[in-house]
Formats: structure tokens, C-alpha cells, sequence
């Protein structure tokens, strides 16, 4: 199928803070939502003015609820910041962060492997890192991701292990990772995911790690929130 996003309609397809950056662009944010959001934004986020004080463009793909950063996602998120780096005349190694929480933090760190662009830096919040085991964790899952798998000339557990970020260590590429993840999170478990996905990482890797106690699933502390967002500033500007 041939490519539909323009410039002229970006705003069906995504949020970008562009139009609130008031001088050169540094670099690109792309956060990617967590399971079921479907959210369109008709005015600025808070992130997205917060990033434009540094000139970054902020973007948030309206992927399908249920993407799982499927091959389908991986091109719809490539199209977009093709757009902006077209319309912006922006050179085709500006830096790019990564970022997301739950499905969009297991999004952030997949989308490194498959990215049209490499990203600089991948920012994650309890990220989904197991992919097999997370479709037996809880019964809302599997219907989501045989919704965006089923289709992969492949076994579906394989099909679960291309996009699955702890499978995909070994492709990861050269950049800087950092993983949040609460304690508490009752929807994501911290051991069975980014513990294991941090350990594996960690010898080859530079990946920095932040647990965040008597915390639920998301719920960064603001001191842990402004980390957050301070790795994903720094990433770009150094």
C-alpha cells in the first residue's frame, strides 16, 4: 500500500509538539502508549511542552491499541518521523529517544531492533520484556496479542519472540537503555520481566536501572518521573 501520512494530515495520525518548538530542532522523542490507549490530542501535552523548552520534537504515534510493536507499528512509526524529518529538513542521523511505558515501554525497546533510524537511547517505564510469558500473566492478554501476531507466517510463539524484548537482546543495538520499574506492579511483573531483561542485558550493554519501591504499575515517583525525563533530555542534547 502506499504511503498516506503528509505533513497536512500528521494530526490524524499522531501527536507532535512541533509547532510549540520556537527555535532549531535537537532531536526526536517518540513515546509509544501503553495497551488499549487510543488517546488523540487537540492541544499540547504537558511532555510535549516540557520538551519543547528544549527543542525536541515530542511524538506520540496513534498506533492500534493493541500494536504489541508489530512489524505494522514498527512502518507506521518510521512514516511519521519520516514527515516531520522531511518537512524540517532535519539530517537523517538527528538523534531519537525512544520511550513508553508497559506495552509502549516493551514498543520503545523494540522499536530499537526495527527502526528505519536507529535511536541514540531507549527510555522505559515497567516495561513488557518477556513476551511468551506475559501471554500467560494475565487473561485480557491473549486476545491482544493473537489480534496483532495471528497473521505471521510463522508459530505463533515464535511470532511472540520477534517482538519480545528479552528474545531480542542478543539484536539490540549500541545505545543507551534505561529501565523504570515499580515494585508493586501488579500487571507487569518486575521479576519476571526487566529483572531478567536487565540481567541479561547488562554485560554487553549500557543500560541503567531503576527500581522504584511501593510503587504500582507506572506510578513513577516524581523524583523518578523527572529521571525519566532527564534521561531522555540528556540522550539528545548530551
Amino acid at each position: 500500500m502506499e504511503k498516506i501520512i503528509t505533513y497536512d494530515n500528521l494530526r490524524s495520525f499522531a501527536y507532535s509538539n512541533d509547532k510549540i518548538c520556537t527555535g532549531p530542532i535537537r532531536g526526536i522523542a517518540v513515546s509509544f502508549f501503553g495497551l488499549g490507549g487510543a488517546s488523540m490530542f487537540s492541544e499540547d501535552t504537558n511532555e510535549g511542552k516540557l520538551f519543547a523548552e528544549h527543542n525536541i520534537l515530542y511524538i506520540i504515534p496513534y498506533a492500534n491499541p493493541w500494536a504489541w510493536m508489530n512489524r505494522q507499528t514498527a512502518a507506521y512509526t518510521d512514516e511519521i518521523i519520516d514527515v516531520l524529518i522531511r518537512h524540517y529538513h532535519l539530517p537523517d542521523d538527528i538523534p531519537i529517544v525512544s520511550t513508553g511505558g508497559s506495552m509502549g515501554g516493551q514498543s520503545a525497546l523494540v522499536y530499537m531492533v526495527y527502526a528505519s533510524r536507529t535511536p541514540a537511547a531507549c527510555v522505559a517505564n515497567c516495561p513488557v520484556c518477556d513476551l511468551p510469558f506475559h501471554f500467560t500473566e494475565r487473561p485480557d492478554l491473549p486476545r491482544t496479542l493473537y489480534s496483532a501476531f495471528g497473521t505471521y507466517e510463522r508459530t505463533l510463539n515464535e511470532a511472540l519472540e520477534s517482538a519480545s524484548p528479552y528474545h531480542l537482546t542478543p539484536k539490540m543495538p549500541d545505545a543507551a537503555y534505561y529501565i523504570f520499574h515499580c515494585e508493586a506492579d501488579g500487571a507487569v511483573n518486575k521479576q519476571k520481566h526487566s529483572d531478567r531483561f536487565v540481567e541479561k542485558m547488562k554485560a554487553d550493554h549500557r543500560i541503567t536501572y531503576y527500581a522504584v519501591p511501593d510503587r504500582g504499575h507506572c506510578d513513577l515517583t516524581p523524583e523518578m518521573r523527572q529521571k525519566y525525563n532527564e534521561a531522555i533530555i540528556s540522550s539528545i542534547l548530551g
